[in-house]
């Protein structure tokens, strides 16, 4: 199936910077698909180029087939919303929801019935008489996803838009987001740096590093199993464990360490016997047993610090074979976490559907 947008790739340079280095990216209609990536990533330039405020050096940006290199901005079928909401202030809520309708010439009767209906669509039915600077934050943010929504757009690009809430508001606003792309049956493009809000919110990832894609999928599958150390370390906290590729039956891999054999999956074909590897396995994958009690695979370390964090707890633990690395489990904050010290010797294992087998950086 032909998919609503195709990056097809495309490259772009900002004088001799390349941040962008062919990436090909497609959205499928209805989808909510979330880039996601550090500061200086591309990210955003990936959302500009798609929005028309930036042209591309190579490639070509495809909408149902169609090349739009030549569509200006005013004639794409996509709207943007912004980090900083891009409000108009002397104007009241109605009247900047209706911006664009008044734009494009639409009568005004029309304007009024569209602007009431999103406005009710956001939750905010009885404020469109009221200016920017009367509303609360998330009020301003539904304000401006009402502009976006209001003029029937195919795609909806969202440039890192709760940024500037706080916790209990974004917390909000992203359930309120999630629920506003299902009803509406539109594609959502996502821009964030926040991993868990990328988790909550999308039907699809694309993790983006120095211009390049690293690894794309659903939530569940890059958590689960990242491809690369970049994806592990980014996406979630994982203790990353380096090694020797010694055996492999299908997917379970028998991996070499300083610290010990240790086990994990790859995904997809593992890599050469013999190879450099890393074990990634995140902090809540890890079981912990008394040091004298441990199998021939598990890892012996020992307790430097517990930390109380509500309704789990961080244990971190030195192993002396791994050097300075430190591994991090968490517990739920119940009775056997509690009875955890520093100094205590426990040891390590994981099942190895719990863990990923990586290929270092070159």
């Amino acid at each position: 199936m032909q998919p609503l947008l195709h990056l097809e790739n495309v490259s772009k340079r900002y004088g001799s910077v390349r941040v962008l280095d062919g990436i090909d990216i497609t959205v499928a209609d209805n989808e909510f698909l979330t880039i996601l990536g550090p500061s200086g990533s591309g990210k955003t330039t990936i959302l500009r180029i798609i929005g028309g405020f930036e042209t591309v050096d190579g490639g070509r940006l495809m909408f149902e087939g169609r090349d739009l290199a030549a569509v200006p901005i005013n004639r794409r079928p996509f709207n943007t919303v912004f980090q900083d909401y891009a409000l108009f202030h002397h104007m009241t809520v109605a009247a900047n929801v209706g911006y664009g309708l008044k734009v494009r010439g639409r009568p005004k009767a029309e304007i009024a019935g569209k602007v009431a209906a999103v406005l009710d669509t956001v939750g905010l039915g009885a404020l469109g008489g009221r200016y920017p600077a009367q509303l609360s934050g998330g009020q301003r943010q539904r304000v401006a996803l009402a502009r976006a929504i209001v003029c029937e757009p195919r795609l909806i690009l969202l440039d890192e838009p709760l940024s500037a809430l706080d916790v209990e508001l974004r917390a909000q606003m992203q359930r309120f987001l999630k629920d506003l792309q299902r009803r509406l049956g539109i594609a959502f493009v996502f821009i964030t740096h926040d991993q868990e809000e990328a988790i909550a919110l999308s039907d699809r990832i694309i993790v983006v590093n120095r211009g390049r894609i690293e690894q794309q999928g659903s939530p569940e599958a890059l958590y689960r199993r990242p491809r690369t150390p970049f994806t592990a370390a980014f996406l979630g906290e994982n203790n990353l464990i380096p090694g020797r590729l010694e055996a492999s039956d299908g997917r379970l891999c028998r991996v070499l360490s300083p610290a010990g054999r240790v086990v994990a999956a790859a995904d997809g074909p593992p890599p050469a016997t013999g190879s450099a590897v890393l074990v990634a396995i995140r902090p809540e994958h890890i079981a912990l047993l008394p040091a004298g009690q441990a199998g021939a695979d598990g890892v012996i370390a020992t307790v430097t610090d517990v930390r109380f964090l509500g309704a789990s707890v961080v244990i971190e633990l030195a192993a002396p074979a791994l050097g300075d690395a430190v591994l991090k489990v968490r517990r739920l904050a119940d009775g056997s976490a509690a009875a955890i010290r520093p100094g205590d010797s426990l040891s390590l294992s994981w099942s190895a559907e719990d863990a990923a087998v990586l290929v270092p950086a070159g």
